[in-house]
């Protein structure tokens, strides 16, 4: 089966060749390849990372790197105490089930949460495929575990309700013996990449038409090992997708921040300036893991305040926002996380007009006692502040007024008085109500028309 994937994958390569590409496999030549629109406009996604690792659900979705690569005392204690004798990491696939999982219903919750794009993990470094890969024999969720092509199903369900969807998918395979093999090698060969790897990532473009392609696992070759310039040249000029999809950096030891489409740069990246490169900031609900775990507690994961305040600031710095949960091996988005997802979606019902398609403003933040970050959209400004001001009046030092300046908040019907502040800018004055009788209960909007 892994000769057949390696055979497809390299005619693949040859024809895509023989009609002359647009683009070459070379980084500068694939740099320059225009974003399409439609990323930089979601501004807000739902990452899942859903696999195996869901079946211990401790830790992390690192489990069995941190159990059987670092051999740590807490993960062999766990597997003692809750598994029988000479458990294997194989052993937990028959126990992620998917039972539960409804497809529908997740894309429902993801619409409701206000996300225009998902990204699902059809592979994470431990290898195991969430759809039927025909270079992973056994270790996939059609030939063992849920029996059920998740990719296939949740990717019809998103599609159902105009969602975009992403495909997330890992490079390297921790205990793969082809990389192992590859890797001792100094990644001089890439028998992994050709019998695995490419096949794999050939084989979802063509079958499931994703709009993102989501690399990762890729820290530790270089792109020469990974040929991560021909597979991209093939998307950009070949490829069902290639006037539409997007890519992120992850495609090399060295290419993070510097090569592909936009910029992840690390996990939870924050750059503080406003890039001249667009980004995304990927985080998760659980502050601890991106895989779901039984243990975890309340303090532990983001609230309501903290989501929306990350996301008004990555986006005020021309960012995307990716926002991940972790199911559980029953494919149960557990309640809490729903929660965090459903309040999400609830303020930007009210205030998505300065998110979506929106762009940086000339001003990114104000520094004042209250958090205040701008976006806009042409000429108008919006202001989103995050503490409401004592007094209920707020100071924005940025804007110039004009006479046809006019104030208004998102979510309440009425024009807001202002006034050219002494020194620069404007004194607003607020809504003569308490915040709680707001739309939303934390950071609100002001949509400012007539300043420059």
């Amino acid at each position: 089966m892994a000769s057949l994937g390696a055979a497809r994958w390299l005619l693949l390569l040859v024809t895509g060749a023989a009609g002359g590409p647009r683009y070459s496999p070379d980084w500068p030549s694939l740099d320059a390849r225009p974003l399409p629109e439609w990323f930089d406009q979601a501004k807000v996604g739902v990452f899942v990372h859903w696999g195996v690792f869901s079946v211990p659900a401790y830790g992390s979705e690192w489990f069995w790197w941190h159990w059987q690569g670092e051999r740590r005392a807490d993960y062999e204690r766990f597997v003692r105490e809750h598994y029988p004798p000479n458990t294997t990491y194989a052993d937990f696939a028959s126990r992620f089930t998917a039972r539960d999982f409804e497809p529908r219903y997740w894309a429902w919750l993801f619409e409701q949460a206000g996300a225009r794009y998902v990204v699902l993990t059809t592979k994470h470094h431990e290898g195991f495929t969430n759809w039927g890969s025909p270079v992973s024999w056994n270790w996939n969720s059609v030939d063992s575990g849920p029996h059920r092509d998740l990719v296939g199903e949740l990717g019809q369900a998103l599609r159902e309700r105009n969602i975009r969807y992403g495909l997330y998918h890992s490079l390297l395979e921790w205990f793969n013996p082809l990389y192992l093999d590859d890797k001792k090698n100094g990644f001089k060969t890439q028998n992994f990449v050709f019998s695995k790897t490419m096949p794999e990532l050939y084989d979802l473009v063509l079958r499931y038409k994703p709009d993102l392609v989501w690399s990762d696992g890729d820290w530790e070759g270089p792109d020469t090992y990974w040929n991560s310039t021909s597979f991209l040249a093939w998307l950009y000029n070949d490829s069902p997708v290639k006037d539409t999809v997007v890519v992120n950096d992850r495609w090399c030891n060295n290419c993070s921040c510097h090569h592909g489409g936009y910029y992840n740069c690390a996990d939870k990246y924050k750059p503080g300036t406003l890039p001249q490169h667009k980004w995304e900031m990927c985080t998760s609900i659980d502050k601890h893991s991106w895989g779901y775990r039984s243990n975890m507690q309340v303090n532990e994961l983001m609230d309501e305040s903290s989501i929306i305040s990350e996301l008004v600031q990555t986006v005020s710095f021309g960012g995307n926002y990716l926002l991940n949960v972790g199911p559980t091996k029953e494919g149960v988005i557990v309640p809490i996380f729903q929660e965090r997802l459903l309040s999400l979606g609830k303020w930007l019902r009210v205030n998505g007009e300065a998110i979506y398609a929106s762009k940086p403003w000339r001003v990114q933040m104000e520094n004042t006692t209250i958090d205040s970050w701008y976006t806009s959209k042409g000429s108008t400004v919006y202001a989103i502040f995050l503490t409401w001001p004592e007094g209920g009046v707020l100071k924005l030092a940025s804007p110039i007024p004009s006479p046809s300046t006019q104030v208004t908040m998102l979510g309440f019907s009425e024009k807001l008085k202002w006034e050219k502040a002494r020194d620069k800018g404007l004194l607003i004055t607020l809504p003569y109500v308490p915040p709680s009788v707001l739309p939303v209960p934390c950071c609100w909007t002001l949509k400012l028309e007539g300043v420059a």
